[in-house]
């Protein structure tokens, strides 16, 4: 056992008993199936179906086909000891418009997926809305307008009517940081538009649709679940102890965190981020009851960590850094903020090019347990994607390849294949590390989720990055758990760090 290493690589950390250990991954990402059973197409078809706007040309059509081989997938998890699987419902395959009457086809799928998940004894954490809007409702302005925050309140009953007997933990939401700024304000991300203002229409309807969806769940819902939203929170830091590096922190915070906690869990919009963004908006849009939609109370808040950001003023002369973790594009994600740049902060770094931190996990949970002490905490995401190398191990003459940790077995003299992920097992080992150290301070965190289950479509990226703690061939579409799969379930089984 190692403890209160100064590079949080601790070992043999006990987790409190009722601490859950889960996996994620979204629809779009894993499932393929794009034209069967009555799925409609979704902002992600079309932008990756766009020339150009995707690594490879790559598309979700067929992913990892999950929507094929579901009942492989749920063993797979059965024998990772995962306690929760956090999933997303692809909103198109519920209503292919995003209005109207459910499709059944849908509704079966996704009914097979939790009552297989109870039957293996995983809780079920269903998330709305992981980024694939019905192309039709963008067709009619997307997160622009305030009737897809509508529509996603009957989208929530429909739904919430159909599982609301078994989902365990409602996530409304999924980082709708990235929704709104890179959907609509850099372009990275479908549907592929470059509007500063449009942005911030994006970032109220989707706070609007998470409170308008909370309140439908609620009126349907019969089995007392948890209700929940996920954030990306960003960690960041300033390149200088100036004042003014101090203000270029302070307008990030409003633009990438104060913009959803406020009006979700303050009730209100912070002063300084309508303040910074009145060339860009007078914010009309906000009617009066909206933030009293908005401010729901929930049971538990996600938050996904991945990297930290390093910022300061611009001197308008020099080349301005972007290095914010994202692809360039035709905007930029931080309306407004033209006087701020993203400086490269040293690595190690993982294969997306984002740098390894685990103390920025620790800090970023410390903060919002200060800032809002009664409000439950879950680590919806982390993970690392890594240039994972097969490798074909040696079967000793006990049957078994010593190098997967006894993970693999087959008769002496065969060989295995097998993904030697190091470096993945080492980043998870610091961030659990970081983890532990806050529940050690008090924090109220009730689990953590690795992202992800399997590789998958990487948005932008296509099938060029890896994040999966199981290897995904993409032209057999076999599943290989990687060493890091096999370190986790360790972990799952005795709540241990191993």
């Amino acid at each position: 056992m190692s403890t209160n290493s100064p590079d949080y690589r601790d070992s043999g950390l006990e987790f409190p008993a009722d601490f859950t250990f889960g996996s994620a991954t979204a629809s779009y990402q894993i499932e393929g199936a794009a034209n069967e059973d009555g799925r409609g197409p979704s902002i992600w078809d079309t932008f990756s179906h766009t020339p150009g706007l995707v690594v490879n040309g790559d598309t979700g059509d067929v992913a990892d086909d999950h929507y094929h081989r579901l009942e492989e997938d749920l063993d797979l998890m059965k024998s990772l000891n995962l306690q929760a699987y956090r999933f997303s419902i692809a909103w198109p395959r519920i209503q292919p418009t995003g209005r109207g009457e459910a499709n059944q086809a849908g509704l079966d799928f996704y009914s097979r997926l939790i009552d297989g998940l109870i039957a293996r004894g995983i809780k079920p954490v269903a998330t709305l809305y992981h980024w694939d809007l019905p192309q039709a409702l963008e067709d009619e302005g997307g997160w622009r307008v305030r009737s897809t925050a509508e529509a996603f309140g009957d989208y929530a009953t429909i739904v919430g009517t159909a599982f609301g007997d078994r989902v365990h933990t409602w996530t409304t939401l999924n980082e709708p940081w990235c929704s709104a700024y890179l959907g609509y304000g850099s372009g990275a991300h479908a549907p592929g538009l470059a509007s500063p203002e449009g942005a911030l229409k994006a970032v109220h309807h989707l706070n609007l649709a998470h409170g308008l969806a909370i309140m439908a769940l609620r009126e349907v819902a019969t089995n007392d679940p948890e209700y929940s939203i996920t954030l990306n929170l960003h960690v960041v830091r300033p390149a200088s102890d100036s004042a003014a590096d101090a203000d270029a922190v302070r307008q990030i915070d409003a633009l990438g965190n104060r913009a959803f906690t406020g009006p979700l869990l303050h009730g209100a919009y912070p002063a300084d981020l309508f303040e910074d963004t009145k060339d860009v908006t007078d914010w009309s849009f906000v009617f009066s009851n909206d933030l009293h939609i908005i401010n729901q109370p929930i049971d538990v808040l996600g938050v996904n960590y991945y990297a930290t950001n390093l910022v300061r003023v611009w001197d308008g002369v020099s080349p301005r850094e972007s290095a914010d973790g994202h692809r360039d594009a035709l905007g930029s994600p931080w309306p407004g903020a033209d006087r701020v740049e993203f400086v490269q902060q040293p690595g190690p770094y993982t294969d997306m090019g984002w740098n390894i931190e685990p103390s920025g996990l620790e800090e970023l949970l410390l903060a919002v347990r200060d800032e809002f002490p009664a409000q439950p905490l879950m680590i919806t995401e982390n993970g690392a994607a890594f240039d994972d190398v097969v490798s074909y191990d040696a079967v000793s003459s006990d049957g078994v390849s010593s190098d997967v940790g006894g993970s693999a077995a087959g008769a002496a003299g065969a060989r295995v294949a097998a993904v030697h992920d190091a470096p993945r097992i080492d980043y998870l080992r610091r961030h659990l590390t970081a983890a532990h150290r806050a529940l050690s301070q008090g924090v109220d965190l009730r689990g953590y989720f690795v992202w992800s289950l399997m590789d998958n479509f990487e948005w932008s990226y296509g099938y060029s990055k890896r994040f999966g703690i199981v290897r995904v061939d993409y032209e057999t579409l076999e599943r290989l758990p990687k060493d890091s799969a096999h370190w986790y379930s360790r972990l799952a089984a005795t709540n241990r760090l191993p």
